[in-house]
């Protein structure tokens, strides 16, 4: 009898996992793409069924292109510099030097403060009368508009969240770096390879199916950034920092336009397996073949 049980055991671990799974992804999933194809706007307990106007209406908004423009400055904004920086930082405190931990600290302190406390604490840098002004006005620099400029704003946010993610793609390339070949490394300074070119020839190849991870990640955290936006500067100035997630709360919450919203949602999803496929196909093609 036990034995015939026995089969089924890995099913009841695997079961919590998947009740919140159903229960807060799948559920939600398909809600939100049914809402998608509904209009909400002339009653709101009976829905009208509109196929996919509510796409076509998104794609003629020319308010979904700006905000799909400022998602795309945030991504390339963020992105290359969270997933370089981490790694040179990991490299060197991968070293043998003094205060190892008190750097690992130091760096990833940001990561386990909350973003809104981050977030307001930059606000008040970057005030007119802030200190990132007064420092600018001893060196007889004019005073920047960081949070009111449009030209600047979004770059103010990027900063925000590159300072808030360093650290923690630190650890990542850190926990990598333990398992890192030593012997290759040491044949490489045998061959008479610098420091450079033995991290470039070695480290960094080894490292790729991280780096992947990284890129990954800090791709899909850049497409849903909320938290910074909605403290700092609410999309503004003149929308210019208002991305796709922001959007979609906008409309969602704000002006109760859950269809429009949903659609939006759905598109947002859709860019985001789309950037998951090519990662594969570009970092990891190759890797399981013989």
């Amino acid at each position: 009898m036990y034995r015939y049980y026995k089969k089924y055991v890995p099913y009841l671990f695997i079961l919590p996992a998947a009740v919140i799974l159903v229960l807060f992804f799948f559920i939600p999933f398909i809600e939100t793409v049914v809402l998608s194809f509904r209009d909400y706007s002339t009653n709101l307990y009976d829905p009208n069924f509109v196929g996919l106007d509510n796409y076509v209406s998104l794609l003629k908004s020319k308010e979904f292109y700006k905000v799909m423009w400022n998602t795309f400055l945030y991504v390339i904004g963020a992105v290359p510099i969270l997933a370089t920086v981490p790694l040179f930082l990991a490299i060197l405190i991968n070293q043998k030097i003094r205060c190892l931990n008190l750097y690992k600290i130091l760096i990833y302190l940001p990561v386990i403060i909350s973003i809104v406390v981050v977030a307001i604490a930059f606000k008040w840098l970057y005030a007119t009368q802030g200190i990132l002004n007064y420092f600018a006005e001893l060196f007889k620099i004019s005073p920047i508009d960081w949070l009111t400029s449009p030209d600047v704003a979004i770059w103010s946010v990027i900063i925000v969240t590159i300072y808030k993610g360093i650290g923690y793609y630190m650890m990542i390339y850190l926990s990598a770096l333990i398992g890192a070949p030593k012997d290759l490394l040491e044949a490489a300074e045998v061959d008479g390879a610098g420091l450079i070119q033995k991290h470039l020839n070695v480290t960094i190849p080894y490292l790729m199916p991280t780096i992947a991870l990284v890129v990954t990640v800090s791709t899909i955290s850049a497409l849903k950034v909320f938290a910074e936006i909605y403290v700092m500067t609410r999309g503004g100035p003149l929308d210019s920092t208002k991305t796709i997630v922001y959007y979609i709360y906008e409309r969602a919450f704000e002006n109760l336009d859950l269809s429009m919203a949903s659609a939006a949602s759905v598109v947002l999803l859709i860019i985001v397996m789309v950037f998951s496929a090519l990662n594969i196909l570009v970092f990891e093609k190759g890797k399981y073949e013989p």
